[in-house]
């Protein structure tokens, strides 16, 4: 069993015992972490649906992510990881959500937000939403694998405090 696969089972253990569904929210990754986690036999109990949303007009549409947001803090962002994971939740029966968005390159970066730049937010009905930025090494495989591991690791989390 690879990391990936132990982290998905893991996060799917612990939404079964409390009787909860997720949601994913994916830019960078384009629906890997939805794969991963539709690669556990049985995870139709506590998947409920993954958004893939790479470009900004579908972050609006699918996610209700605000135009104002992305213009002012630009899609690899925070704010825009949160509304995204945040617009998850309005649109499934999801108790727990998580929103990956980033530069897996090899083009794309900046000075600012170079390749391997992720944003992170993992949100929980009536929680504070808990966001993260991470830089990762390496090609854009390595770069949206490494995404996947640390969107699983903190859908653990935040599915224990659900």
């Amino acid at each position: 069993m690879n990391e990936h696969e132990r982290l998905a089972r893991e996060v799917g253990d612990v939404l079964a015992a409390r009787g909860l569904m997720c949601a994913t929210a994916e830019s960078c990754t384009g629906g890997l972490v939805a794969a991963t986690i539709t690669d556990i036999a049985g995870s139709s109990e506590w998947f409920d649906r993954g958004f893939v949303t790479y470009t900004n007009a579908a972050k609006e549409a699918m996610l209700g992510v605000p135009a104002a947001t992305l213009a002012a803090f630009g899609a690899v962002s925070e704010p825009v990881a949160r509304a995204m994971a945040e617009g998850a939740l309005r649109h499934s029966r999801a108790a727990v959500a998580v929103a990956i968005t980033g530069v897996a390159g090899p083009g794309g970066g900046s000075p600012a937000k170079p390749v391997g730049t992720v944003c992170f937010a993992w949100a929980v009905r009536d929680r504070p939403t808990q966001v993260a930025t991470r830089h990762f090494p390496g090609d854009r495989r390595a770069v949206r694998w490494a995404s996947v591991a640390a969107a699983l690791a903190g859908l653990i989390v935040a599915a224990r405090d659900a």
